[in-house]
């Protein structure tokens, strides 16, 4: 397990040194794979998975706190495309994340040849699942740079659309589930198990992180969406948010047992646990991702502490 944490990749890619404006948080990332499962035997997913989670948070930084809209709106495209022409004027840093990414599906390409599967179409919804997310990102960009506060409705549609789609088909993929029935069902009009878990995770990071967050130019979370749109207080905003999240949970919990006898457990388990590890993460208002010396404890006692058997 400890090999998965090695900083060789993170080294090799340079990231602290081509983005020093984003968060390094290979340890704590861990947790969302460790997370979504746990057993031995997917631990290839588990190394690829904290490599796709931790290229997310930089493009998650970048949108939020680097890029020009210009420039977002050009690597936006080449993600779209899978074109890194599209961004041959940029800075050098556009070009180190798309070729991350790239690098990141050859080692997928490489180690699910030797898994039986849907090979190509893992790989086509990966990069429409990729693009989906890059596009949400943009949208929030520009509604940041316009000073638009969208309704609470446009805000949570927009959520739906997140990376936590690709670690699904990941899973899938490594754990010998790649078939035209499952992966069609996650990547095509995203099922309710899975706009649920995505609406779970969104809105627990909201309410941990949105008074940091508002700080500084950042596009408005569900809390300022929801108070302008009806014209609540911050308290108020925070309790409907967190009928929503119940509500989220209820149909979670409807919707598994509707498809356990058609979709295999473990991946309907791995969409759960996405948004478990969200509860936990953003548990007490606390971003522990931002803060990770929050999460330190947890960390030792996950991956460094011997368990007495």
């Amino acid at each position: 397990m400890l090999i998965l944490l090695n900083p060789w990749w993170w080294k090799k890619s340079e990231f602290a040194t081509k983005f020093p404006y984003a968060r390094e948080r290979i340890a704590e990332l861990y947790f969302w794979p460790f997370s979504m499962n746990s057993e031995p035997k997917y631990s290839s997913f588990r190394r690829i998975t904290a490599k796709l989670v931790q290229w997310m948070t930089v493009v998650d930084d970048t949108y939020d706190v680097y890029g020009t809209i210009g420039e977002l709106e050009l690597f936006t495209q080449a993600i779209q495309r899978w074109d890194i022409g599209c961004i041959a004027s940029l800075p050098e840093c556009y070009e180190a994340i798309f070729n991350a990414m790239v690098e990141l599906f050859d080692e997928i390409i490489e180690l699910l040849n030797a898994v039986d599967g849907e090979l190509n179409l893992v790989l086509q919804f990966l990069k429409k699942a990729s693009a989906t997310y890059i596009e949400s990102y943009m949208v929030e960009a520009k509604w940041c740079h316009e000073g638009y506060i969208p309704t609470y409705n446009e805000y949570r549609y927009n959520v739906t659309s997140t990376l936590y789609q690709a670690l699904t088909i990941i899973f899938i993929a490594f754990g010998g589930f790649a078939t035209k029935q499952t992966l069609h069902w996650i990547s095509n009009n995203i099922p309710p198990i899975f706009q649920a878990s995505s609406v779970v995770a969104r809105l627990t990071n909201d309410l941990a992180s949105h008074k940091f967050e508002q700080q500084r130019e950042h596009v408005a979370s569900a809390v300022e969406c929801f108070m302008k749109q009806y014209g609540f207080s911050q308290e108020e905003a925070y309790e409907f948010i967190n009928k929503e999240i119940n509500n989220s949970w209820k149909v979670m919990n409807e919707e598994y047992l509707k498809l356990v006898e058609d979709i295999p457990r473990p991946v309907l388990d791995c969409i759960v646990n996405l948004a478990r590890i969200c509860e936990f993460l953003y548990a007490n208002c606390e971003d522990k991702v931002t803060n990770c010396a929050l999460l330190k404890d947890h960390i030792v006692a996950l991956l460094l502490d011997p368990v007495a058997v």
